[in-house]
């Protein structure tokens, strides 16, 4: 089953994953149910790892074993450190990557758009959301699917927005280029990466 992300998720985890700008964590910032303001309670080391991989499980949107074979290939590596592999192997995925370019406006929006096969890479159209690309590859919505209203609203969207620095965007032609590796910097630090490879190593 596909791992849905719903405002009390956001609640539970203590931050906001779900996208949306009215995301119940800001109005209730604290834990859903009856005991949830009265909370107090501290973590122990396995709570704290279980909700760093609570977090960006739910962020990208995957299920456990999808998860868990990411961080093993990433451990399993030497070329570069386990994190910034967990972040490379997230974040090169296919729907991340149209997400990141402003054409979907929330991850599970652009893994819809994916699997109903209106995006295509280097021209050819894929429907595999967790689809790997590399520096270099091109991604862009499908000009059928630009005229089937896909697109609607995105020449708007797109007029301000401001894709991450790897990221090359085409806001004419709905499409976009990795021109390089993305930077793990930002996710190192708002996510306890080493809790997550621990919480497997167990």
């Amino acid at each position: 089953m596909r791992t849905t992300i719903t405002c009390k998720m956001c609640r539970r985890l203590g931050v906001s994953l779900c996208g949306r700008e009215k995301c119940a964590l800001k109005r209730k910032p604290y834990p859903p149910g009856v005991h949830g303001k009265s909370f107090r309670r501290g973590l122990s080391e396995f709570g704290q790892q279980l909700r760093e991989k609570q977090k960006v499980k739910f962020l990208y949107g995957l299920r456990e074993t999808q998860f868990r074979n990411y961080i093993d290939k990433a451990v399993a590596q030497r070329a570069i450190p386990s994190g910034e592999a967990i972040i490379r192997n997230l974040e090169m995925r296919l729907d991340n990557v149209i997400y990141r370019l402003g054409l979907a406006s929330t991850r599970a929006a652009a893994r819809q758009m994916v699997n109903h096969g209106h995006i295509a890479v280097n021209g050819k159209r894929v429907n595999i959301p967790s689809y790997k690309l590399a520096v270099g590859d091109t991604a862009a919505i499908r000009p059928g699917s630009a005229q089937k209203g896909v697109s609607a609203n995105l020449a708007i969207t797109l007029k301000k927005y401001a894709p991450p620095e790897w990221l090359e965007l085409d806001k004419t032609n709905y499409a976009g280029k990795i021109i390089t590796y993305p930077s793990a910097d930002n996710l190192i630090r708002s996510y306890n990466l080493n809790s997550i490879v621990e919480y497997y190593s167990r």
